[in-house]
């Protein structure tokens, strides 16, 4: 495909656009002003509200010293206040970068030192972890506090009470579709973080490919989200995609559990609920889905992590409701390969979305036939300009319009996209590569799995063969009874070479900040192990 014609699948932008106007002012006027945006416990905002805050925002922003294309670094929970953060960061001109709330003072030090923020805005709640890097870091920082207690900082509401909503500091920055918006950044980073830096009109391609043409969100739904807003993900799909057509969105501060969700669930009578398999499987495993009414939801998403095919079959029996399974990354902003309504494949991460193009490329960058397994290669209008501060990386991963995933897929004749895992997960057992993604839907599809993460360790020979680590489904022993009942579940379903030769029985399994199993911290367990 040429990409005049792969890019022309979205309608070019003004010279002028910006994202707070293309997501939040263009409600008002198309005369939803009145509209609840956002709900939050006992609290509603409407469009007009959020609007004028925003500029309240970008005044005080201005005001702080914060020029385009600067960062600013939000460190907030999931409250009405991370929206007005972020869309007035996008009407000041500013870039915005986006923490997890709940990390440990060191990790804030990092972000600190890469992003250069020159404002961080963060919540009362986080000021025992940040607060000794805010007053200590190298360079003048202005800090705004959302809370009850400012810390000796600048309190939220003391900054905007000060500020004009009609001041010409709170007006629209006349960014172009090509100028910094934000940075996002990679889950599966460790040590210093890697941030995609990327464009104003690198999110508008997501939402009008995969929001619009794809997911289909409607001005009439509600949407709930088990990823937090600090994540790319929902960020997408609690934030910006309901706000395009202007629907409503539901948002909590706390961690997501089963019991939270079914609670906000029965409140708000969300129609769209964003999660990931483990959450799922959670709700599922929950005595109250036996009586929740989950009549509401019209659709489900899940991304992060692959969904087996028996959690969707459980959840779709149990609700009715289709699981639109996808994958996307931080380099493409979000999802580019989606299951359809309609049209799901289990098993499958779906088909291309709208305005992208897949390639399966060999080690040597060689399209592979239909069924055979290799890297995935995408290209779209969302792709970022580069990691942050990491030339190497970037020129190894963006080549041309091209990223170049670590992702290992196979695609089939009808064009359906299947995950195999990252590359650097395959394991060689008896001198041929296998996936241990396979093995661990395998398992999962047995009763006794509630949660699993399959492991290459070496035997006596020191030849590489699976490990399982299993949390098992209560009323399971792990003995070596179940061991075995496994071990033959595996290898009547898959070749010989492929069954787990061990079995360790674990209370949980550790999960990283967007709620995937932390696999690398399981590796760095074992290899210690080993030593």
């Amino acid at each position: 495909m040429s990409s005049s014609d792969l890019y022309s699948a979205v309608a070019p932008l003004p010279e002028r656009f910006n994202l707070c106007d293309y997501f939040l002012d263009r409600n008002q006027r198309e005369g939803r002003g009145a509209k609840v945006a956002i709900r939050c416990g006992e609290r509603a905002s409407t469009y007009a509200e959020l609007s004028t805050r925003t500029r309240l925002v970008a005044a005080a922003l201005r005001r702080a010293g914060v020029r385009p294309e600067e960062r600013v670094l939000i460190v907030l929970p999931d409250l009405p206040e991370f929206a007005e953060a972020w869309f007035g960061v996008l009407r000041a001109g500013g870039v915005f970068a986006m923490v997890n709330p709940l990390l440990h003072g060191e990790q804030y030090a990092e972000y600190l030192a890469y992003t250069k923020a020159r404002v961080v805005i963060t919540h009362t709640d986080v000021l025992p972890a940040i607060a000794p890097t805010l007053r200590a870091a190298r360079l003048a920082i202005q800090t705004f506090v959302v809370g009850p207690d400012a810390g000796g900082f600048v309190g939220w509401e003391e900054a905007l009470s000060a500020e004009s909503a009609e001041s010409a500091l709170a007006e629209l920055e006349p960014t172009g579709p090509d100028d910094l918006a934000g940075w996002l950044f990679t889950s599966g980073s460790t040590g210093l973080p890697k941030a995609c830096v990327h464009t104003h009109g690198d999110f508008a391609y997501s939402t009008e490919t995969y929001a619009l043409r794809v997911a289909g969100y409607r001005e009439s739904d509600v949407c709930l989200s088990v990823p937090k807003l600090f994540f790319g993900y929902a960020t997408g799909t609690n934030l910006m995609f309901p706000f395009r057509v202007g629907a409503s969105v539901v948002l909590f501060p706390g961690r997501a559990t089963a019991d939270e969700l079914f609670d906000q669930i029965a409140r708000f009578r969300p129609t769209f609920l964003t999660s990931v398999p483990t959450m799922i499987n959670h709700m599922l495993r929950s005595p109250r889905i036996v009586e929740a009414d989950l009549t509401c939801l019209r659709l489900c998403l899940s991304a992060g992590e692959a969904l087996p095919a028996r959690l969707y079959e459980e959840w779709k029996a149990r609700t009715g409701v289709e699981i639109l399974d996808g994958i996307g990354s931080a380099e493409m902003f979000h999802i580019y390969i989606s299951n359809y309504p309609g049209d799901v494949k289990l098993g499958s991460l779906g088909r291309i979305v709208p305005g992208y193009e897949a390639e399966i490329v060999d080690p040597e960058g060689r399209s592979v036939p239909d069924g055979e397994p290799g890297r995935l290669r995408i290209r779209g209008g969302s792709t970022a300009l580069c990691y942050w501060a990491d030339k190497a990386k970037s020129r190894e991963t963006f080549q041309g319009e091209w990223c170049t995933t670590a992702d290992v897929f196979r695609r089939d004749a009808q064009g359906y996209y299947t995950y195999e895992g990252r590359d650097d997960d395959l394991l060689k057992v008896s001198g041929i590569w296998v996936s241990p993604l396979e093995i661990e839907n395998v398992l999962l599809a047995h009763p006794a799995v509630a949660e699993v993460c399959v492991l290459g360790h070496e035997d006596e020979e020191q030849l590489v063969k699976p490990l399982a680590l299993v949390v098992l489904q209560n009323g399971w022993k792990g003995d070596e009874s179940t061991a075995s009942a496994l071990k033959a579940h595996v290898k009547s379903r898959l070749a010989p070479y492929k069954y787990p030769r061990w079995f360790e029985w674990r209370e949980s399994l550790p999960k990283n900040d967007r709620g995937k199993v932390a696999r690398k911290v399981l590796k760095a367990e074992l290899a210690a192990r080993s030593r």
